[in-house]
């Protein structure tokens, strides 16, 4: 009998902020961009959502939506979306852009079931730095925080890629 082992399913990776309009969208497609580049799609999944609702359904910050058309990256499909309990069971990897949110994960999690998969996003950064991303909402400086997500997203791919299966 021929065959082949079945393929692995694939890593799911879901970037948290607060709102799901900012960070977490910027996240998103950055990292999607690096899995592509590095011939991983199909292999990595991502995804964003924020620990609260309030922007369900609305697109990007325009602040964001401009960060990354400058980078040659679109967030025109992106529509807002809270995180769910559902969701700590359905991804590997819950990394979140600052500590208040990485808590709400956390509180989440209120069996404590999944604390390992819950992740800051800035503690995968190479070099020192901050460990969370600022929420530009209000104060901008949209291009630092692309700047910020890009060297965590490069730091989180090496780990994914390294983590072996049993341990996701």
């Amino acid at each position: 009998m021929t065959g082949s082992a079945p393929a692995a399913a694939p890593v799911r990776v879901l970037f948290v902020c607060l709102g799901n309009i900012c960070r977490s969208p910027l996240a998103e497609v950055i990292m999607r961009d690096l899995v592509s580049r590095a011939g991983l799609a199909g292999h990595i999944e991502v995804a964003s959502a924020g620990t609260s609702d309030y922007h369900a359904g609305e697109p990007a910050h325009r602040g964001s939506i401009a960060a990354a058309e400058r980078h040659g990256l679109s967030l025109a499909a992106h529509a807002a979306r809270g995180v769910t309990e559902a969701d700590l069971d359905a991804w590997d990897w819950l990394v979140a852009m600052d500590t208040d949110n990485r808590n709400g994960l956390q509180h989440l999690d209120r069996h404590q079931r999944r604390h390992d998969r819950i992740v800051l996003l800035l503690d995968y950064a190479h070099g020192d730095g901050p460990r969370d991303v600022p929420d530009p909402y209000y104060s901008g400086g949209f291009e630092a925080v692309y700047a910020l997500i890009t060297r965590g997203c490069e730091g989180l791919l090496e780990a994914v890629r390294s983590t072996p299966p049993s341990q996701r």
